[in-house]
């Protein structure tokens, strides 16, 4: 499946010019032949607004969710974004995936708050493992700061995940996590992982770019700038197979071994 990773920061908080980011870039997506167009965490709203965090909040099937559903529907590609999710007077940091046709197949909740910021506005989510059939692909969904604890991305390794879709506020100084750990997560779970970032100054907070599709052998098939960028890169199947078939990790594995870690 053709993969669209949309790196941007669009327009932190106006929904309505962020709105117009997405379809132009679906637009642009679906013409070079993409599937799946993925956007970074909070891409709706913006990352750094605030209180607007709350004021911007809607909830999973509100107004914005059918914007996005119609507008995948009109270019005929899947989409996966971050927002903020309101759940009655609670607030997540979560993502959500829509279909070609315009259906919501999946959404997620963020369950590892980063830094104060996050924790003043978010509650954590409490389910680990969010996934969606996509185009012969299992597609699973998790945000920033989750990928960086390897249990987690094991959990989606060995529910099935084929690709994990990775909507990110990656900041400076950790760019290592994009251009060194995101290829070994996918390398030790066999799995792709589309790991799709913010870029430049937001308030306090400077984003790093350096989005990815890296594969099962560690190699990133396309990777991101600093700059705004729309990249593309197939998840394969066939070679998902193969990869696994070489690198059988998860079969030999030792639970009984590791008891220790829960």
């Amino acid at each position: 499946m053709r993969t669209a990773l949309l790196q941007s920061s669009g327009r932190p908080g106006s929904v309505v010019e962020n709105l117009k980011v997405l379809d132009e870039a679906a637009g642009r997506a679906a013409a070079a032949g993409a599937g799946l167009l993925v956007a970074p965490e909070l891409f709706l709203t913006g990352y750094a607004i605030g209180d607007d965090i709350a004021r911007l909040a809607e909830p999973a099937d509100g107004d914005s969710a059918d914007a996005i559903a119609e507008l995948a529907a009109r270019h005929g590609l899947a989409i996966a974004y971050g927002y903020p999710e309101r759940d009655g007077e609670t607030v997540y940091n979560a993502a959500q995936l829509v279909s070609a046709d315009g259906a919501r197949l999946a959404g997620y909740r963020k369950t590892h708050l980063f830094g104060c910021f996050e924790h003043e506005h978010f509650t954590p989510g409490e389910q680990p493992v969010v996934q969606a059939e996509l185009n012969g692909l299992t597609v699973g969904l998790m945000i920033c700061y989750d990928v960086e604890f390897p249990e987690n991305v094991r959990l989606h390794a060995l529910a099935g995940t084929d690709l994990l879709v990775v909507p990110t506020a990656q900041m400076h100084p950790f760019q290592f996590v994009a251009e060194s750990m995101i290829p070994v997560r996918a390398f030790e779970n066999q799995m792709y992982v589309a790991y799709v970032n913010r870029v430049g100054q937001e308030g306090e907070f400077e984003f790093v770019g350096r989005s990815a599709l890296a594969g099962p052998d560690g190699v990133a098939r396309a990777r991101a700038g600093r700059g705004e960028e729309l990249l593309f890169a197939d998840a394969d199947p066939v070679a998902l197979a193969a990869s696994r078939e070489a690198n059988p990790y998860l079969k030999d594995r030792r639970p009984g071994l590791y008891r220790s870690l829960v």
